[in-house]
């Protein structure tokens, strides 16, 4: 079955045009964002989490606030950097977010991407261990979170505790089945594999940090191939779950020509550049008309190759033009890649 949902990078500030003057703004939409998406059959609200930025920094009280407010819609992150986060505090927040969402949370994380802060991570109070790298810490909290949501002893007991025969006290609230909805941001083949390996599902973007010539599309389905076998090898007792995000802006009306008739053509191929040092492929927007996109999203090798499709939003345009650009994808675009609306 293929889900599709939307994937906001939560934008707010006072630029032109901008339905997100402040982070209040920003907040409030989302959360009403995703109350339509539901209503339209969408299957998931994704955020991206990004710090010292105008963005959605904190995910936890916004995805409880719309786990109150809906009933049936997907939950999570695209994706939580693991280099900034208190794991076992994590571990508390998922679980009782989970709770609250009677288990719709799916979280995905990862090393991150650049951020603005030079070294934030420090300046959260985060530093690797002797020998260790960034992204070997940001593994490490991965580690020691996903460990304390499967229920695991992480703490000694005081002498007055009374432990019931246990040794170690383990995190509280726990959230049964959190532990299979954690998904790893696999910015290229041999992070899928890694991810794989330790059994976690599979979240991969519009971008890889490698490039071998050939269409991002075709690329980043050989790395869910690479991540499926790895996943089959290792003999996991569950069906892996795998996303791609793109942007798929469909171009019906007036107010769509405006903010993004011109910029369809030049952004509809991938792009290769270069980012945190390493040579990438971006994959192409898909922009304009609906039956041209659909075409060109049924042939796109990934996209046919993932089980959760992610639409990118342009959060700052408002929720009412986020809500009109998710009901004509829908409507018009998504049912040629195989999805049909979600029912209560």
């Amino acid at each position: 079955m293929k889900r599709i949902g939307f994937l906001s990078f939560g934008h707010y500030g006072t630029g032109r045009g901008s339905k997100t003057n402040t982070a209040a703004d920003a907040l409030h939409q989302a959360i009403d964002l995703a109350v339509a998406a539901e209503e339209l059959g969408i299957d998931g609200a994704f955020f991206r989490v990004h710090h010292f930025a105008r963005q959605q920094g904190a995910p936890f009280p916004l995805m409880a606030a719309i786990a109150a407010r809906t009933s049936r819609i997907e939950i999570g992150t695209g994706v939580i950097d693991m280099r900034y986060e208190n794991p076992l505090y994590m571990a508390e927040q998922a679980a009782a977010t989970d709770l609250i969402s009677d288990g719709r949370l799916q979280l995905g994380v990862s090393r991150g991407s650049p951020e603005p802060a030079a070294n934030g991570a420090a300046d959260f109070g985060y530093h690797p261990e002797d020998g260790e790298s960034v992204a070997d810490m940001a593994r490490r909290h991965t580690a020691t979170f996903r460990n304390a949501i499967a229920g695991a002893g992480v703490a000694e007991p005081a002498p007055h505790a009374y432990m019931g025969g246990e040794r170690l006290l383990r995190i509280e609230p726990q959230s049964p089945g959190l532990a299979q909805r954690i998904w790893w941001g696999a910015g290229s083949r041999s992070t899928a594999v890694w991810a794989a390996r330790q059994g976690m599902n599979l979240m991969s973007s519009t971008l890889l940090t490698e490039d071998t010539g050939v269409p991002f599309d075709q690329l980043q389905a050989e790395q869910i191939l690479l991540f499926r076998d790895e996943w089959a090898k290792a003999g996991h007792a569950f069906t892996p779950r795998v996303s791609v995000s793109r942007s798929v802006i469909p171009v019906v009306d007036d107010e769509d020509r405006m903010y993004f008739g011109l910029r369809s053509q030049a952004e509809n191929k991938d792009q290769v550049g270069m980012i945190d040092g390493l040579l990438s492929r971006f994959g192409k927007s898909y922009m304009g008309d609906p039956a041209d996109i659909a075409g060109d999203l049924a042939a796109d090798e990934a996209v046919q190759a993932a089980d959760t499709l992610m639409l990118t939003v342009p959060n700052q345009l408002g929720v009412a033009y986020c809500t009109k650009m998710l009901e004509n994808i829908a409507k018009y675009i998504a049912p040629a890649i195989g999805w049909t609306p979600a029912t209560a």
